[in-house]
């Protein structure tokens, strides 16, 4: 038979364990896996927007696609201002990312949360995360609002 030091020893232990991962548990670390779903809506004939899907896919982003034949209504509805318009309109926690922004800015969108409606690369540039191949072009990821200002949120070269 145990003896009672023994038997309190083996308790104490598997109490402290058991605290341990709770504790552990109950406090995650920020991971990627923390980040906001990504919802992306593109014409389905679009090939660079299957590559932006994978290239934030690949940053550690989930990323559910939608088909839309009637993209000029989707950005009337979510607000995307004419002048940063691309081939493809996303939606990330409470904002709009517009055409071939890079993972990373999508990133420090969510970490520093600014008063914005999104971000945008207007246009289709060359060199853009889904638009590699070719020469590559000097770029800005816009930071805009929906009554069509926009600021340099980022510059890619």
């Amino acid at each position: 038979m145990m003896d009672r030091r023994k038997f309190l020893a083996g308790a104490l232990v598997g109490a402290g364990t058991l605290i341990a991962r709770r504790a552990s548990a109950a406090v995650p670390l920020r991971s990627e896996s923390a980040r906001p779903p990504v919802t992306v809506y593109k014409d389905p004939s679009c090939g660079c927007c299957r590559d932006w899907v994978t290239h934030m896919e690949k940053s550690g982003f989930t990323v559910t696609a939608h088909d839309d034949r009637d993209m000029d209504a989707l950005k009337d509805h979510y607000g995307v201002p004419s002048g940063v318009r691309s081939c493809h309109t996303a939606l990330v926690g409470s904002y709009v990312i517009e055409g071939h922004v890079p993972a990373a800015d999508v990133d420090r969108l969510l970490k520093e949360q600014p008063k914005v409606a999104g971000l945008a690369v207007p246009g289709m540039v060359m060199g853009s995360p889904g638009m590699e191949g070719g020469m590559s072009k000097p770029y800005a990821v816009v930071a805009f609002q929906k009554t069509g200002s926009t600021t340099t949120f980022a510059s890619h070269t």
